[in-house]
């Protein structure tokens, strides 16, 4: 598993019945989660004093109970010299997903080992982990997604992490339609990024089922690909893509070039278990 194991703003404390018990910063939240199928006894004082509690509905979605929370803070990832701002929005999200930094200790030390210069593509990009760690370990970047707000809330986090003038090309677009222009105009790139979600819609009310449009996006990405590729990232947090599949994906239309797959549940330790809580699958291929 790829573990994220290097937060001190943030931690899982304890998960039961459901749900887990976070700390992001200075701030307890407890948020629903579905790998959380256990029903064990709630010792922490944590679960009684939280600052927010995301209750999910049984119709659907679902509704923040707030306690003495703000409306905006921040959490820094010191490892790389990040600062991200938080949020409590809709559907239980606060505008970061903290596994995914152990896909960023990864190809930071990448990009920073590389020995030449780096372009990154992040489709689906969001509000900008996994931009401004490939940023600040030195790569040029062009950070894609189709809601303006994300995109504008990316912009904050990268001025707070001391990146407001790094090379990053910011973009509101839909990202296939992104990458099919990139490829009539010949660009290149030393690696590709994405998260994409389950289902969504772009600019214009294209739809996206990722089941459907996985496979062909990766194809038109792989060429966009520079002559001496880097790495090719696909994160899912969707249940039949597992990680075994992201693999065969990889494997299959990357089979050109000489580098290798590895693909696994991407996790955050539990403190009180001292267990790992899954939270999704990565796909990674490299050099």
């Amino acid at each position: 598993m790829f573990t994220a194991d290097n937060w001190q703003d943030y931690e899982v404390i304890d998960t039961s019945k459901g749900e887990k018990l976070e700390r992001w910063g200075d701030y307890l939240l407890v948020r629903p989660d579905p790998q959380v199928i256990w029903n064990t006894e709630r010792r922490h004082p944590g679960w009684r004093k939280r600052n927010g509690h995301y209750h999910r509905s049984a119709k659907g979605g679902g509704e923040w109970e707030f306690f003495d929370l703000p409306r905006q803070w921040s959490i820094s990832y010191p490892k790389l010299g990040l600062t991200f701002h938080l949020k409590p929005f809709s559907f239980k999200h606060t505008g970061l997903f903290p596994e995914q930094a152990a896909n960023w200790d990864w190809f930071s030390e990448k990009i920073r080992t590389a020995g030449r210069p780096v372009k990154v593509l992040n489709l689906f990009a969001y509000t900008g982990g996994a931009t401004l760690a490939a940023a600040a370990a030195g790569a040029k970047v062009t950070h894609v997604d189709a809601s303006k707000g994300m995109v504008a809330w990316a912009k904050e986090n990268a001025k707070s992490s001391g990146l407001k003038e790094a090379p990053i090309r910011w973009l509101v677009d839909d990202c296939q339609k992104f990458v099919e222009r990139e490829i009539r105009r010949g660009n290149r790139y030393d690696a590709v990024i994405m998260d994409p979600p389950s289902y969504g819609r772009g600019p214009k009310g294209e739809i996206w089922k990722i089941e459907d449009a996985i496979h062909p996006l990766v194809k038109l990405c792989v060429q966009l690909l520079s002559d001496r590729p880097l790495f090719f990232l696909i994160n899912s947090y969707t249940t039949g893509l597992q990680p075994a599949v992201l693999a065969y994906l990889l494997g299959t239309e990357l089979r050109a070039f000489s580098g290798r797959v590895d693909a696994q549940e991407v996790g955050l330790p539990v403190t009180e278990s001292g267990l790992v809580l899954p939270c999704g699958a990565s796909g990674r291929w490299e050099i």
